[in-house]
């Protein structure tokens, strides 16, 4: 709505006049972010004059008690459509009877599609934007630390009241979002015909692997295996097929029975016939063509890159970028690649960028064994947990709390934690499985997830104010999957040594943020070529991102693992899925080592409530609270590297 400034300022005369003059620097303010969203729609100039002289709070008791009512409205609104949402796609996010008739309906259907628009309609979200503080990036970064959590209240209401979405966008992303985590979630590759180079198939006929999680998981199996190389090696020509888009049709359907030599992509010895194509990106535009549609809207944050660095991540793209860098350009790398190198007694090759695990392991069969024991599937997992959580320290009625509000289930993709967005509902653990038993990988994947639920029930139950429910952004939640994966083994019973502990999971925690870092950049520089070329096909995007991993390998990963003719840096699907969160993963392993560095020595049960409990302030003012220091990739660095040096020692 456009008006001149003489209407303003007579507004906010007559608004000083009737609350004094301390009330002009906010009532001027609040004017102005309600001008900034008010529509035609919304009624003419008198009637949002009218709204402003109405719903100004100016006594500070009567504002504290707006924002009590405001949380808790919000608190409602959202929890109970979260929790819907949840319900909804179970079908289509769990291992179970398909109806593909139903599920994906079930799935994309939004009981409030138009939501952020009748938050306006109906001028909910005029009372707080006329009300409270609604500061940017810089200023949060800039005082947030010094607020106290009444302040970062009013801010977390005021700063949920994003732009008008219209229905048709919200539909369309619903739509198009759907339809790419389908397409990550359904994307098993048969490797039942592959074959190593010596001719040899390595899996069972009906085994399929999800890419790139399962591919990935069984590269990192073959380490253990007397033949595993060649197994590797061809692994890591279905990974390149799968980013390339030239997996034979014929092998994707299950049509070809015929030998299939992933690295020469022949079937039975000849031409591979039609090749899957370019789904991939296709569903990769889509997303772009989301980003787009909220583009317009979004006048603060006009990209899907601003949105998710300053909007949603609240750390800026440049920062990010930087940690990202600080850890490939590391002194660690150098003898963290010689470590790897003398453990597997071979110069190093481009899947070795996998390789996570430098302590020394039991075989996967044993640890199957384990956890077949200990657990059986995943419903004695769920009956176990309290168990689990008192074997890690926590007090019996802590972990009884925790444990009993965990349910496990089998997704049909990768595993994930969905937390309860009303402390009257559960958190939600969603793992793989093997056919008749949890195994190592199920209970290993369990174990990531787990650490997320304690974060999501923690910020939900011990947080000082509903409107701080949560961590800052998924690099905090991150970082506690990853504590509590590391701790998997004495979750098992294994017994373990302090200090080697420490020295290995210091090296494996920067061996897994580096081999992310790159993927994550690559995204980075993938979707600033989209808004450099909004009309990009297929087909190009397909050719750029394949340009950007061969660019990135040469800059970052040569020098340890030599050339890489499979662009392993693009292999991950959350790239379509989930559009730049890959360097939320890296960001999570910084963070997860200053965290495991802070408890040593340390009540762990008690840090994971404290540190949990802070709440949703930034991200930069979490982490002083949280140990006392910024995010710091040279923290991991070095200590990685005084790490590598003991454990050659004692090699």
């Amino acid at each position: 709505m456009t008006t001149g400034t003489a209407t303003t300022t007579t507004l906010l005369d007559e608004m000083v006049s009737k609350h004094g003059e301390a009330a002009r620097e906010r009532a001027s303010a609040g004017i102005d972010r309600v001008r900034e969203r008010w529509s035609t729609e919304d009624g003419d100039e008198a009637a949002m004059r009218t709204f402003c002289l109405d719903h100004f709070v100016a006594n500070a008791c009567r504002l504290s008690s707006l924002v009590n009512r405001l949380e808790i409205a919000l608190e409602q609104i959202g929890g109970h459509l979260y929790e819907m949402h949840r319900t909804l796609r179970r079908w289509s996010d769990l291992r179970g009877e398909q109806m593909d008739e139903v599920d994906d309906i079930l799935a994309t259907f939004d009981p409030a599609p138009d939501l952020s628009d009748q938050l306006y309609r109906q001028k909910l979200a005029f009372v707080a934007l006329l009300n409270l503080d609604r500061p940017d990036l810089n200023t949060m970064l800039e005082h947030g630390g010094s607020w106290d959590s009444n302040q970062w209240a009013a801010v977390r209401i005021c700063r949920s009241f994003g732009p008008r979405i219209p229905a048709e966008v919200s539909d369309l992303a619903r739509e198009l979002g759907h339809r790419a985590s389908m397409f990550v979630s359904g994307f098993h590759v048969p490797v039942g015909t592959l074959v190593t180079q010596s001719g040899t198939r390595s899996f069972e006929a009906d085994r399929k692997l999800l890419a790139h999680w399962l591919i990935r998981e069984e590269l990192r199996g073959g380490y253990a295996e007397e033949d595993g190389l060649e197994t590797q090696h061809a692994l890591m020509w279905v990974m390149r097929r799968h980013i390339d888009g030239t997996i034979p049709k014929s092998v994707m359907n299950g049509e070809d029975l015929g030998d299939w030599n992933a690295a020469n992509n022949t079937v039975a010895g000849n031409d591979p016939g039609e090749l899957f194509g370019l789904e991939r990106y296709e569903r990769w535009i889509d997303m772009f063509t989301v980003a787009k549609a909220y583009d317009e809207h979004y006048t603060e944050h006009p990209t899907a890159i601003a949105r998710k660095f300053d909007l949603n991540r609240e750390i800026p793209e440049t920062t990010v970028e930087r940690l990202l860098l600080d850890l490939l350009e590391s002194p660690a790398r150098d003898p963290l690649a010689r470590l790897v190198a003398d453990r597997l007694g071979r110069p190093l090759e481009a899947h070795d960028i996998y390789f996570d695990q430098v302590a020394p392991s039991q075989p996967v069969d044993d640890l199957n064994a384990l956890v077949r024991e200990k657990f059986g599937d995943h419903r004695g997992l769920q009956l176990a947990l309290p168990d689990v959580l008192t074997g890690l320290g926590f007090p019996l009625g802590t972990a009884n709390f925790l444990g009993s509000r965990v349910k496990v289930e089998i997704a049909r993709g990768a595993g994930h934690a969905m937390r309860p967005q009303l402390p009257e509902y559960d958190a939600w653990l969603r793992t793989n499985s093997l056919d008749d038993q949890l195994g190592w990988d199920g209970f290993d994947t369990a174990m990531h997830e787990l650490g997320h639920n304690l974060e999501q029930l923690c910020s939900t139950h011990f947080v000082p104010r509903p409107a701080l429910r949560g961590v800052p952004n998924t690099a905090c939640t991150e970082a506690f999957a990853f504590l509590y994966q590391a701790l998997a083994p004495q979750a098992l019973g294994i017994e373990v040594d302090a200090q080697q502990t420490a020295d290995y999971a210091a090296a494996e925690t920067m061996l897994n943020a580096c081999q992310i870092a790159g993927p994550a950049l690559l995204e980075i520089h993938a979707w600033r070529w989209l808004y450099a070329n909004p009309d990009a096909t297929a087909e190009s995007l397909r050719d750029e991102v394949l340009r950007i991993a061969d660019d990135l390998w040469t800059k970052h990963y040569a020098e340890y693992f030599g050339e890489d003719p499979y662009a392993t840096l693009a292999a991950y699907q959350h790239m379509i899925g989930y559009p730049l969160y890959l360097a939320d993963y890296a960001l999570g392993h910084i963070i997860s080592h200053q965290i495991r560095t802070h408890v040593q020595g340390r009540d762990l049960s008690a840090e994971t409530q404290r540190i949990c409990a802070i709440g949703q302030v930034t991200p930069d003012a979490w982490m002083r609270k949280a140990v006392g220091s910024a995010i710091n990739a040279k923290v991991l660095g070095e200590d990685s590297f005084a790490a590598c040096e003991r454990l050659r020692e004692r090699s």
